[in-house]
């Protein structure tokens, strides 16, 4: 069979204060096209349908028509689950129901999960969902990870898994090893989002979202689709697409890649005030896309975001690189005077940093016998 994997399409975004509607309704035209011209057996949407847990009604009127349009007038199987940065309980309202007109979306995970079947493959729709939810449901008080979570979420599935049948899981994590860009939401702090590739290998195509690139990782059966579109500058570079996917009765994958074309594009200009005034430079350039200026220009400068926008309209963004390049050098200053402090005086700025109390001597007394007694793996007592 032939099936479309995509995610990530944050409806209702805003990119600099810039709502992104129109140009994300430019993007799911050509999508539909797409759909219209493979004739795929279905439609894999890996989360992140929209940009928020309470999005604006025009996000989910653009939702609505995109899914009528595929399901009902292209006759294709849509499959959904929510991600991290949408309303689960909102995403899975009426899921039963609209199975019934070949929708099948899932926001909340089940402990009974059973696949879809789908011309002779499985799809485990597997939706985001914190640790402490899975605790919850699986009453496993082992979990306390992402990876925890997702592992007894797939040991669960493998109780009834057939490994002698195409089987495709669909997801939202953050894969060990994935490279992520400035526009995704981390799903926790210290690590704790992380989840191996490992866990998904009972599964001969794992689809998965979250992560904005195509090329996100390098992985035989794991496979990130990428977002719909550039959402933010640190993407610039990345060429959205989305995959094709050919999987047969063994479970033999092949995946292609078909690129969008934005309505405007998100890109980065870098060069001087007066070259990038210069009707020479400008007139081979899209002038109306959203930018990020970097100007290398030394000194003052007068109004240079209001003469930039009289060329590009959309200039979203404006640096200056030797700002930035003094940044950076002050910041190295200060990191390599902090390494020639010990212990105790990083501590005490620290604590003066962050408290309006005095850091006093016996305040300093106590936390030189925890450091010694560390340093010395020792036992201590502080009254």
């Amino acid at each position: 069979m032939k099936f479309i994997h995509t995610a990530d399409w944050h409806l209702g975004k805003l990119v600099h204060g810039i709502h992104m509607t129109e140009d994300q309704k430019h993007m799911l035209q050509q999508f539909i096209n797409l759909v219209a011209e493979e004739k795929p057996d279905a439609v894999i949407i890996a989360g992140d349908l929209y940009d928020r847990s309470v999005p604006p009604t025009a996000a989910v009127e653009v939702l609505h028509d995109v899914l009528y349009t595929i399901t009902t007038e292209l006759n294709t199987p849509v499959l959904a689950i929510s991600g991290n940065h949408d309303s689960a309980q909102r995403i899975h309202f009426g899921n039963q129901l609209f199975r019934k007109s070949n929708l099948f979306i899932e926001g909340i995970p089940t402990n009974k999960p059973t696949p879809i079947q789908l011309h002779g493959v499985n799809f485990y729709l597997m939706p985001y969902a914190e640790p402490g939810s899975i605790r919850y449901l699986l009453d496993d008080h082992s979990i306390f990870s992402h990876e925890d979570a997702m592992k007894r979420m797939v040991d669960v599935i493998e109780e009834t898994l057939n490994p002698n049948e195409p089987n495709v899981m669909i997801g939202h994590a953050f894969v060990l090893g994935g490279m992520q860009s400035d526009s995704e939401r981390s799903l926790s702090v210290g690590g704790s989002e992380v989840i191996s590739a490992d866990v998904f290998s009972p599964f001969h195509y794992t689809a998965l979202g979250h992560l904005h690139s195509p090329n996100a990782i390098n992985h035989p059966t794991v496979y990130y689709s990428g977002s719909l579109m550039k959402y933010s500058f640190s993407e610039a570079k990345q060429n959205k697409s989305v995959s094709i996917v050919t999987i047969d009765e063994k479970g033999q994958v092949a995946v292609t890649y078909k690129s969008l074309t934005p309505k405007l594009d998100l890109r980065i200009l870098e060069g001087h005030l007066d070259e990038l005034l210069d009707v020479s430079f400008y007139q081979s350039q899209r002038v109306e896309d959203y930018l990020k200026i970097s100007l290398l220009d030394d000194g003052a400068l007068i109004d240079p975001i209001g003469k930039l926008r009289t060329v590009y309209p959309n200039v979203l963004h404006l640096e200056r690189k030797i700002e930035q390049r003094d940044a950076k050098k002050n910041k190295l200053f200060h990191i390599e005077a902090s390494d020639q402090k010990d212990s105790i005086e990083l501590f005490t700025d620290f604590y003066q940093e962050m408290t309006t109390n005095k850091f006093t001597e016996e305040k300093r007394e106590v936390l030189t016998k925890i450091i010694d007694a560390v340093k010395g793996n020792k036992e201590v007592t502080c009254k």
